[in-house]
């Protein structure tokens, strides 16, 4: 182009740039042909689990094979799942000449239900950096997103090792022993000296000390409210997301421990009922029933609560009750519920703290609005700790515990309450 427009005024340069243009397209017509020239020089496939943990970073692998006789640049665009709502995602690598390659990337899901991938379109240019070609490679895969059951996978290890204080259980100290002998072993610094057997002691001629173990087959049943105040978000998860990956981390640390695990869902009516069991499907049938909840719309009702619980749950048992209480008012409408359940079995009830509010009350007022918004914040905050003595006042366990910290706030508890031989 700038040798035609100086051609207007220097006439020799006229057949330079026709020279120029013929060479130009003689070089797009080669760069086309050694870029398409090849009907399968590039394949690709998308390689990614078939369920995702909800909540957690889920990898997923695109792989590349180069059959071209010259490396290339890939600029790759992978078609994601709609709840991801990502417009620009693209991603650019190097392929050398008949060599594979990969792109690893990470992907957060936040709800659970399925996720449906569309298909892999990769850019390639051409040696020359003159004709571009589109691969569109059909990779349209559906992924399941269940509750986190990395997070159960992780507590699971420790809990098989005795390690959940890696991950920030409490260790809690043992108020009493249970009458479940599991075996002698010989005497360790730290263990304790009233369980010595002194008849052993003097046939081995050394200091033997008994084994005991944990109150067995206990029932632990996770109660899960799916009312609107479960639909509370933080942090792109409802409240009721919290929930259920608690408990599903809960219930595998229950059955690791020999304890049987159940689950309850309700809302306006029961939605889902799960009988304690400790068998070794009881975890995917866990995993199976929280994986189909959602949240209603509707308030609670605690009284058929009460009503299924003293249908169905005969047996004494720890009911861990995931549920929220915005004001003192609305825990007053349930607390004779909760007072009956009570009656018959250990209930625990889980509720969360506002971090929001909390996060007002820390701040700074600059004006005289920030005074009243941080005042207001202050009393809710306050309502928050009455309701957990409340509680206490009526015989019922409580924890009052951020979103992040539930899980670890929550099996600390269950620990707690099991060392105690409280169920």
């Amino acid at each position: 182009m700038v040798l035609y427009v100086f051609s207007y005024f220097i006439p020799v340069l006229y057949d330079v740039a026709n020279l120029v243009l013929i060479l130009l397209g003689v070089t797009i017509l080669v760069d086309s042909f050694l870029i398409f020239g090849k009907r399968y020089a590039l394949r690709a496939e998308r390689i990614c689990a078939e369920r995702w943990s909800n909540g957690d970073d889920n990898k997923v692998v695109l792989h590349f094979q180069n059959n071209y006789s010259f490396p290339i640049v890939a600029h790759v665009v992978d078609e994601l799942p709609v709840q991801f709502q990502e417009r620009n995602w693209y991603r650019r690598t190097r392929l050398e000449s008949k060599m594979d390659g990969q792109i690893a990337y990470t992907l957060k899901p936040v709800t659970r239900g399925e996720y449906s991938y569309g298909n892999i379109n990769v850019f390639v240019n051409g040696p020359l950096q003159l004709a571009k070609r589109r691969f569109i490679f059909p990779a349209s895969q559906t992924v399941k997103v269940y509750p986190s059951y990395m997070q159960m996978r992780r507590y699971q290890l420790l809990a098989v090792n005795n390690r959940l204080q890696e991950a920030g259980v409490k260790r809690v100290r043992r108020l009493g022993h249970s009458m479940e002998f599991e075996q002698i072993q010989e005497y360790v610094r730290g263990d304790d000296y009233r369980t010595i057997n002194w008849k052993a002691t003097a046939r081995k001629g050394g200091l033997m000390v008994n084994y005991y173990t944990d109150e067995r087959s206990q029932q632990v049943y996770c109660l899960i409210n799916k009312g609107r105040t479960m639909k509370m978000p933080f942090e792109g998860m409802t409240l009721l997301d919290y929930a259920i990956n608690a408990s599903l981390v809960l219930s595998n640390v229950a059955l690791v421990r020999q304890d049987k695990a159940g689950l309850l869902t309700f809302a306006e009516n029961l939605d889902a009922f799960l009988q304690a069991d400790k068998k070794s499907t009881q975890m995917n049938l866990v995993l199976e029933t929280l994986y189909r909840q959602q949240t209603r719309f509707l308030e609670a009702d605690f009284e058929k609560l009460y009503s299924v619980i003293r249908n169905r749950i005969t047996h004494r048992s720890l009911l861990v009750l995931f549920t929220n209480f915005e004001s003192m008012d609305s825990l007053q409408r349930e607390l004779s519920s909760l007072k009956l359940i009570a009656q018959y079995h250990l209930l625990l009830v889980v509720f969360f703290e506002n971090t929001e509010l909390k996060k007002l009350t820390e701040g700074k007022a600059g004006s005289m609005q920030d005074i009243y918004i941080k005042t207001i914040a202050e009393k809710f905050a306050f309502e928050k700790r009455l309701m957990v003595k409340e509680l206490h006042k009526n015989g019922i366990l409580s924890i009052l515990t951020s979103p992040q910290n539930l899980t670890i706030d929550t099996i600390n508890k269950y620990l707690e309450l099991k060392n105690k031989l409280s169920i």
